[in-house]
């Protein structure tokens, strides 16, 4: 009796191409590809998803190990559609960052900067805090699950052995931009009016009162209003950016 083990170079060069594709989705994901994740935990969730999704999509892999060439064209595809899907991740959640700069801005607190971890640079302290509260909310929520679910779809819209439209991937790029800068300014829009009237005010008031040091009970006054009107409408704007950031997984998930 003899077992046929032909098989297992197919299969194993399968998943690699879909290790390939989650591996790197999951180096650019937010909450998960930073710096400060050890790297044996994000080698273990892509060996798992690798291993789950695997045996949904064996199919669309037609491998030839006698030809080495078409292979390494693949793995290539299959790094640039990871590529992509972290990205649009990535650049979804930058748009806290962008409203946390806007508002520290609007209340003097501009210079306040401290190191972002899920950028690994300098960043506006407002800025790392709308971050990390939205990433928390995201797997609090359960949200991350759309994730996965992207993931599995990305088959049906990449499929395996199918070069990516440079124009379809640009569209996706530029409309996840577009879409994080907006986001990003309509949160802090609130704060735009208020650093406009609050300055206004302060321009009106040095007129009439020359004697005044303006400047030294603006800032703290800035501050603390600002802090005030943060507290009052954070719950707000974090339920407003969940909402975008489903409407991205979903658009990127459809069947999820």
């Amino acid at each position: 009796m003899s077992i046929d083990l032909s098989f297992l170079p197919a299969l194993g060069a399968a998943f690699l191409l879909v290790f390939a594709r989650i591996g790197t989705m999951l180096m650019l994901l937010p909450g998960l590809g930073e710096q400060n994740i050890s790297s044996r935990i994000r080698l273990t969730i892509a060996l798992v998803l690798a291993a789950v999704i695997l045996p949904l999509h064996r199919a669309a892999y037609h491998i030839d190990t006698s030809a080495l060439g078409p292979d390494l064209v693949m793995l290539v595809e299959e790094i640039l559609v990871g590529a992509v899907l972290g990205l649009t991740a990535r650049l979804t959640i930058s748009a806290l960052d962008v409203a946390g700069s806007v508002i520290a801005q609007q209340l003097g607190l501009g210079f306040v900067t401290a190191v972002d971890p899920t950028q690994g640079e300098q960043g506006a302290l407002l800025g790392n805090f709308l971050t990390l509260l939205g990433l928390t909310l995201i797997f609090a929520t359960n949200m991350h699950y759309l994730v996965i679910a992207a993931l599995n779809d990305s088959y049906n819209v990449f499929a395996p052995g199918e070069v990516p439209s440079t124009g379809d991937v640009a569209a996706l790029i530029t409309t996840t931009v577009a879409g994080a800068f907006r986001i990003g300014i309509q949160l802090s829009a609130p704060f735009l009016v208020f650093g406009l009237l609050f300055n206004i005010g302060l321009g009106v008031l040095s007129r009439l009162m020359p004697q005044m040091q303006v400047f030294f009970v603006a800032l703290p006054l800035s501050i603390l209003v600002g802090f005030l009107f943060l507290v009052l409408g954070l719950g707000a704007m974090m339920g407003f950016f969940l909402d975008y950031v489903a409407g991205v997984l979903h658009a990127l998930a459809p069947h999820a």
